[in-house]
């Protein structure tokens, strides 16, 4: 079915799809090093979910990737607020997408448009602060507001100046990258010493960077490319092609491979000219990166909240090898979803080897009709985990059959069905290891339990040693067990029993976001939580009581009801009750909310632009617990716009629309008021 075919609810019910999907995978690339697929996977998903949240505005959501940046921030590193954001860019992947790009920027303008063309970097980036010409701070960019500070590992990159040739204060920023040579050497090292190697040089760089350790960064080889500044207003230029070169005068390394032109065709002879060199280059790039050449044409231009209007990025056509697929694996996910994974003879991809591709699901197998011992077309953008694009027919052997799809789980052996004619294959069986250990590794993490310290590697061992069988087994969890860990000593293990005592006390509704109901997310788990108070009222809720909350609707319900009548999850309940486990909603109440007065009760609010004194999120918190509906659109039902400091489009069309807008500092009065 065509996207434009959806009906509202099944957009509803795909987009939250795709956002889980993609959150997984920007996790796993952006916060973890460790990409489970491959960019044109993702990049297909995130503009499958462009396309439908435009057909559908009001599904957008404040925590849909596309009103993100990107990269989360790690434990373990002081944060580092960015007063002047940090974007990321928007992507094209075609030249007349591009030419799209440059005609609504040219037609702009009464005379001849410039453009600087630079090479796309794939590294981590990164933010370095100079005082008086001497450094004194370098960051992650992290969500794009907030970044990790990584100063001590910044100073062991011989590319990054201590002292700038004149004394000023600026911030410049731009991308850290490992050279080709470096990540083969490292990866060379780590399979000497029985470490897993690196996917690509973009994840080592990210990994080698983020380090508690300076020294593991120094003897990692980086290097860095600086591009920007956070403030054009100590530079003696006008123009980016002439940033560049005042960044290199002041001692910082820049790409020197940058070209302004002023036309299409010239864009398009240096897009050519570089996807032609671009395996001889020391260095990896996955595309060009196209910017308005005139800094006043950024300041005019302006930004969403993600990315510049000023500047896109070409991203490259994966490149591709062939390879002949020897067998077909399934792993088991947290929900019971079974994936097929091709296993593949090795190839080198973009300068790693692969031998494994996901093959996402039973109906994309089956279209592209992949079989054992076939030789398949390999793909692989931005050096992330490849996927097949198609089989060789002549290359077929005679005698191949089509693959058949398993009915028993490879875990546990139960029957494997397909849910509300979904495409995915699942294990319900509640007692499936595999599902097991991915439900813990769910119900640990930063949104729902928030066990610090429980990461999959330790649930792993903990399952394989018999120590624990479900969520509720953490809480028996002794000493004496967690110190025959692998690489656990006294204060690991010390650490790990405190953090799941703690959990103990945590609101319900990271409790009940934590057990893993199938669509039930953090924001409708605290909904939920808030409306019946305790786990005994969820529990003898019927569908129709639980849709009745804003914003819920029957697919949630549903899910919820039929979660609590599997007396599995009874049984579970019951253990983590008497394991001293909270059931109870301590957070602000409805009836609070609706007894409060408060101005924001029922109200619909978007933020936009950057906020100085207080984070999107905690206002966001905030404004829900007085009842208010944050939105991350504007629309004709928005109640009031909160804007901070340059809230672009959305701001724009509040104006339009004759919607109330307010600074920061009215909103700052408003909860002052409140709060007293």
């Amino acid at each position: 079915m065509a996207s434009n075919d959806l009906t509202h609810e099944q957009a509803e019910k795909k987009i939250s799809e795709l956002k889980a999907n993609i959150k997984k995978w920007s996790d796993e690339y952006y916060t973890y090093d460790s990409p489970s697929v491959e960019d044109s996977v993702y990049d297909q998903t995130y503009r499958q979910l462009v396309d439908l949240e435009g057909q559908f505005p009001d599904l957008v959501t404040a925590d849909s990737p596309t009103q993100e940046v990107g990269d989360q921030t790690l434990p373990g590193f002081t944060k580092v607020p960015h007063p002047i954001p940090m974007l990321s860019l928007g992507d094209v992947f075609s030249k007349q997408e591009l030419e799209d790009f440059v005609d609504h920027l040219s037609n702009e303008e009464n005379v001849e448009f410039e453009y600087n063309c630079e090479l796309k970097i794939d590294g981590l980036s990164i933010s370095l602060r100079y005082e008086n010409g001497i450094l004194v701070q370098g960051s992650t960019r992290g969500n794009g507001q907030i970044g990790e500070d990584i100063t001590n590992n910044i100073r062991t990159i011989k590319s990054i100046p201590k002292k700038l040739s004149r004394p000023i204060n600026i911030e410049a920023r731009g991308e850290c990258y490992m050279p080709k040579q470096s990540f083969v050497e490292l990866n060379e090292r780590r399979q000497l010493d029985g470490d897993a190697p690196f996917a690509n040089p973009r994840n080592a760089a990210a990994g080698s960077l983020r380090q508690l350790n300076p020294q593991v960064t120094a003897h990692r080889k980086l290097s860095t490319f600086m591009y920007n500044v956070a403030d054009y207003d100590d530079l003696r230029t006008d123009t980016q092609s002439g940033l560049l070169e005042e960044l290199k005068s002041l001692g910082f390394e820049i790409n020197p491979d940058y070209k302004v032109a002023r036309n299409m065709s010239e864009i398009s002879e240096y897009i050519d000219k570089y996807q032609q060199l671009r395996d001889g280059l020391p260095y990896g790039i996955d595309g060009i990166v196209i910017k308005a050449n005139h800094l006043a044409d950024h300041r005019r231009l302006g930004a969403t909240v993600k990315d510049p209007h000023w500047a896109i990025a070409f991203k490259f056509p994966p490149e591709e090898a062939q390879t002949v697929v020897h067998e077909i694996e399934w792993t088991v996910g947290r929900t019971g979803v079974v994936t097929p994974i091709a296993v593949m003879d090795p190839v080198v991809l973009a300068g790693s080897t692969v031998s494994r591709a996901s093959l996402h699901n039973p109906d994309y197998l089956q279209e592209k009709d992949i079989r054992i011992n076939d030789t398949v077309k390999l793909h692989k953008a931005g050096d992330i985990i490849p996927e097949i694009s198609t089989y060789i027919k002549e290359k077929r052997p005679n005698q191949s059959e089509p693959y058949q799809i398993p009915t028993k789980c490879p875990s546990c052996g139960s029957k494997l069905v397909h849910l509300d004619g979904e495409v995915a294959l699942r294990c319900i069986n509640p007692q499936c290891p595999a599902q097991l250990t991915e439900g813990l590794t769910h119900f640990a993490s930063r949104d729902a339990m928030n066990i610090d310290g429980l990461g999959p590697k330790i649930i792993a061992q903990l399952f394989q040693r018999k120590f624990l069988k479900d969520v509720a087994g953490l809480y028996d969890l002794t000493f004496q067990q967690l110190i025959t860990l692998d690489k656990f000593g006294e204060k690991s293990a010390n650490n790990l029993l405190s953090a799941i005592d703690n959990s103990r006390a945590n609101s319900l509704e990271r409790l009940l976001y934590g057990i893993g109901i199938r669509h039930v997310g953090a924001k409708a788990a605290r909904l939920i939580a808030q409306k019946f108070k305790n786990i005994d009222n969820i529990m003898a809720a019927k569908s129709q009581d639980i849709a009745q909350i804003d914003t819920m609707g029957m697919t949630i319900a549903d899910s919820v009801v039929t979660y609590f009548s599997m007396p599995e999850s009874v049984e579970l309940i019951k253990k983590l009750e008497v394991a001293g486990v909270n059931m109870e909603y301590t957070g602000v109440s409805e009836e609070s909310v609706q007894n409060s007065g408060s101005y924001f009760a029922d109200k619909r609010i978007v933020l936009t632009g950057k906020l100085n004194d207080i984070t999107r999120a905690e206002a966001t918190e905030w404004l829900e617990n007085h009842g208010a509906k944050v939105s991350s659109s504007v629309s004709r039902n928005t109640d009031l716009v909160i804007a901070g400091e340059d809230p672009g489009s959305k701001y724009d069309k509040a104006n339009s629309l004759g919607v109330a807008i307010w600074t920061e500092q009215q909103f700052r009065d408003e909860m002052a008021a409140e709060n007293d």
